[in-house]
């Protein structure tokens, strides 16, 4: 394990987390936590555990984003701020 590149997804993972907290538009939170699971798999492959990896990448970062998306796209706004 390579102990500086697990320390920059790990970084990264938490910018992400903090952001998608922070943001007020729900697309850009919904695109913030899909880079997050996008992180966190590579997080796991690095150390690793290919199978958490690649559950996390698909189900994560691929399927959640993809519905969380699509629910935000049929929502309306009650007012303007």
């Amino acid at each position: 394990m390579i102990w500086s590149l697990d320390f920059i997804f790990l970084v990264f993972a938490v910018i992400c987390a903090i952001g998608a907290i922070t943001v007020k538009d729900l697309l850009s939170s919904v695109v913030i936590l899909g880079a997050y699971s996008f992180f966190m798999a590579l997080l796991w492959a690095e150390m690793g555990a290919v199978d958490v990896s690649f559950t996390e990448a698909s189900v994560g970062a691929g399927v959640s984003t993809v519905f969380f998306i699509a629910a935000v796209s049929r929502t309306r706004r009650r007012s303007k701020e």
